[in-house]
């Protein structure tokens, strides 16, 4: 019988750290997208800097300014992220608005870092053809 209420309290109980899983959440995916998207710009801005050299060599100065673009998203996507694990404090109550609205926001930030580089790549193929 106790091991009946047991259960039925624990079931009933919220589950503790829940909405700061999703706040967790939303700073890894703010460092985790911005970094992929951050790398995959300076690999594609490096080969276009490499066949610029080759082919344009006055130019070459010109094809940094994409691997420094790209190396600012990383470093917004470290800012972002900086600046959500400043604001989950477990001592203080934290509700699941915040782990959420922490949760969007990272996922919003990395995203766009993600997709900047994508669609450039996607311009990149339009202008060959």
């Amino acid at each position: 019988m106790n091991m009946l209420i047991f259960q039925s309290n624990v079931i009933n109980e919220q589950a503790p750290g829940s909405q700061a899983f999703f706040g967790y959440l939303g700073i890894s995916f703010a460092m985790i997208f911005s970094n992929l998207g951050a790398a995959y710009g300076t690999a594609k801005s490096g080969v276009g800097i490499s066949s610029m050299g080759v082919l344009k060599p006055e130019k070459i100065v010109r094809g940094i300014i994409p691997v420094v673009m790209a190396g600012i998203l990383g470093i917004y996507g470290l800012v972002v992220a900086v600046l959500l694990i400043q604001k989950i404090d477990l001592n203080k109550p934290y509700s699941y608005y915040s782990g959420y609205s922490h949760f969007c926001s990272g996922l919003c930030c990395g995203l766009s870092s993600l997709v900047r580089f994508i669609y450039s790549r996607l311009q990149d193929i339009q202008l060959e053809l």
